[in-house]
């Protein structure tokens, strides 16, 4: 029997490389979607896969990209014209007669957010699960172990953990559980069809679990180090990530703060999806511990010292004027996830109490009083 064609877009990051992987393991044809061909898709390609290249706000590209698939993993880039890319990919899902789309989306999504990049996440939800004809899965894991990992060179190196997210708590999962669950869904449409999935790690973490947990992997006792988040975007515009992800990022640390990841986790979906249970924090560690830039060197200190000390002196993100020259829509009242009443609603089927997601009092953001880390 053959099986059905499946196009993974975001082929080459950090779930969509698990996803072509899995996937062709279990012998399905796979088209991996990618910007360019580098020597992270002539990977993919020599593990199997058929190489396509484009870019997702190309509508004619993404069709021709679409032609003779029956299915779909759709990673939305981090890009302030999402938007247009899920839409075209929609409009070529309707086309190609799809059959079934997994999105990956985010906890947090919802309308009012401040976060653009959320905002969009939650209209691409709405759009895919309105495509005529195509079945949709939705993943929506919040914060990711790898996004506390980021750090763990340092932590090796220093012994110091930076922690900006108060005595909030989470149960991060791993790259490869979210990318397991979305290719269950995407074996099987007819039992995952229109249900929502919020992958996480196996039980509830704070700061000391997690430093603990990091301070096995690394061979070393682990000090917690509070950080503001000014200090935090300063060290992530050194390392060079883009200003697109952390023009979000800075409300997700208030998120974060406010508990809206601890609401309704851990899940037992991992398992239920998958049939294997969520890998611990831990065993997540010990795989990002053994890099080689990970580990306890004289270079990797060097380097890691060297960061840390210049981090402060370094400038940071505009992130009010990024906003102005980009024109982004604001919503008229914006509210963090968990003051969002629609967000409430649409997370009610996984036991979110409404009382408990109001602990924080509602605090409304003046879009002319944001704060910005600079």
């Amino acid at each position: 029997m053959i099986k059905p064609r499946v196009i993974v877009t975001g082929a080459t990051g950090k779930t969509g490389s698990v996803v072509v992987a899995e996937l062709l393991k279990a012998n399905y044809p796979v088209r991996a979607l990618v910007h360019r061909e580098d020597s992270r898709s002539a990977l993919l390609k020599a593990q199997g896969a058929e190489i396509a290249v484009a870019d997702l706000m190309d509508a004619e590209r993404v069709a021709d990209a679409l032609k003779d698939v029956q299915r779909a993993y759709y990673c939305p880039p981090y890009d302030p014209y999402m938007i247009q890319g899920a839409v075209a990919f929609a409009a070529a899902a309707k086309d190609a007669r799809l059959e079934h789309i997994v999105g990956l989306t985010q906890w947090t999504a919802s309308p009012s957010h401040p976060s653009l990049m959320t905002r969009q996440l939650w209209l691409v939800d709405q759009l895919f699960s309105m495509t005529p004809g195509v079945t949709h899965t939705i993943v929506r894991p919040g914060f990711f172990a790898d996004d506390y990992l980021v750090t763990i060179g340092l932590s090796a190196n220093l012994g110091i953990f930076p922690w900006m997210f108060g005595s909030s708590r989470n149960a991060p999962p791993s790259n490869e559980d979210i990318a397991r669950v979305a290719v269950a869904a995407l074996m099987d449409p007819e039992r995952h069809a229109g249900k929502s999935y919020r992958p996480t790690g196996p039980q509830l973490l704070g700061m000391e679990d997690m430093a603990k947990a990091i301070g096995r992997a690394v061979g070393r006792s682990i000090k917690v180090v509070p950080t503001p988040p000014w200090l935090f975007m300063k060290a992530a515009r050194m390392s060079g990530y883009p200003i697109e992800l952390f023009s979000g990022v800075r409300y997700y640390i208030d998120d974060h703060k406010r508990g809206a990841f601890e609401l309704g986790a851990p899940t037992t979906d991992v398992l239920d999806v998958t049939g294997r249970p969520a890998e611990d924090f831990e065993t997540i560690a010990r795989r990002y511990a053994v890099r080689p830039g990970n580990q306890r060197t004289l270079a990797n200190w060097l380097r890691e010292f060297a960061q840390f000390m210049l981090a402060p002196l370094s400038p940071g993100f505009d992130l009010d004027r990024y906003d102005r020259e980009l024109r982004r829509p604001f919503p008229s009242v914006p509210q963090f996830t968990t003051d969002s009443e629609v967000w409430r609603r649409e997370h009610a089927t996984v036991g979110i109490d409404k009382s408990a997601a109001l602990r924080t009092p509602p605090r409304l953001i003046n879009a002319s009083t944001m704060e910005t880390y600079s």
